[in-house]
């Protein structure tokens, strides 16, 4: 009897998709789980993991078909219309943990340009008596935030705002995150299809040298703080030099900037003075 996982992971593979071996794994593992809760005959999930295999081969991202993408070891909902976690965007997390006095202190947090809510709700896990804020433009990344805020049981503690990302926030928070976009215009092209192809263009394209987001928060973000508050935000390889010296012009002190796993730096920690 032939390996079904070898042979979906040989067309993963003649596709050019990363990692051929897991997805196909992967997608015949989601396969099983749909046979088993539609309750359809067994010998269709042949049928359902060759159809999955083949919007996979056809570069669709694999946690757009699945429908879930882990980050801070969470489960998230995911889907078209919002930006898929990625594991650098922990560095957020991360920090966030460095710079709060305790897990129990009750913070007010901001999360601009939310998508599917991950970096929100991940700061919440970290922080039992925190509330926070999320905000997006997109109603339809917001759908996917509002799902993953009541999968996770936080809707006494997270609030979900559809307008532009800079408006519609009072002043007063003690931290705010954000993952902007940062790509410039002309690298989208360059991407990889899955991300060119699939996820919204308005959280990955940053301008023409991907520092529009930057500037817009350089003269927001202050007004957003409280005195001594925190700003945690993701930025691109390259991008550090250029975003503190925005960051500075706005009159936020630039504390540090953080390297991700594979040693680029991915965030910039800055803080209101007093």
């Amino acid at each position: 009897m032939s390996d079904p996982v070898a042979g979906g992971a040989q067309r993963l593979r003649d596709a050019g998709v990363d990692n051929p071996r897991l997805d196909a794994r992967l997608l015949w593992e989601h396969a099983q789980r749909i046979q088993r809760s539609a309750l359809v005959a067994y010998d269709r999930r042949d049928h359902i993991f060759n159809k999955l295999i083949a919007r996979r081969a056809a570069r669709e991202p694999l946690a757009y078909i699945t429908g879930h993408k882990e980050f801070w070891s969470l489960d998230f909902e995911v889907g078209t219309g919002c930006l898929i976690p990625r594991p650098d965007t922990e560095t957020l997390i991360e920090e966030l943990r460095r710079i709060v006095p305790g897990k129990a202190a009750p913070l007010s947090i901001l999360d601009l340009g939310t998508g599917s809510g991950c970096i929100l709700i991940a700061a919440l896990s970290e922080c039992p008596n925190a509330h926070g804020v999320g905000i997006d433009s997109s109603s339809e990344a917001l759908g996917w935030a509002a799902r993953n805020v009541r999968a996770h049981r936080l809707e006494d503690r997270a609030s979900l705002i559809q307008t532009a990302w800079l408006e519609e926030a009072s002043p007063g928070f003690d931290v705010v995150l954000s993952n902007p976009p940062y790509v410039a215009s002309g690298d989208i092209a360059t991407l990889e299809p899955e991300v060119r192809d699939h996820e919204p263009r308005a959280a990955l394209d940053g301008g023409p040298d991907g520092l529009d987001a930057y500037r817009a928060l350089s003269t927001r973000i202050g007004p957003l703080l409280r005195p001594g508050g925190h700003a945690l935000l993701e930025i691109g390889s390259c991008q550090a030099s250029a975003v503190i010296a925005l960051m500075a012009a706005g009159n936020l002190e630039v504390l540090r900037t953080v390297k991700d796993l594979a040693q680029i730096p991915r965030a910039i920690v800055a803080r209101r003075n007093q």
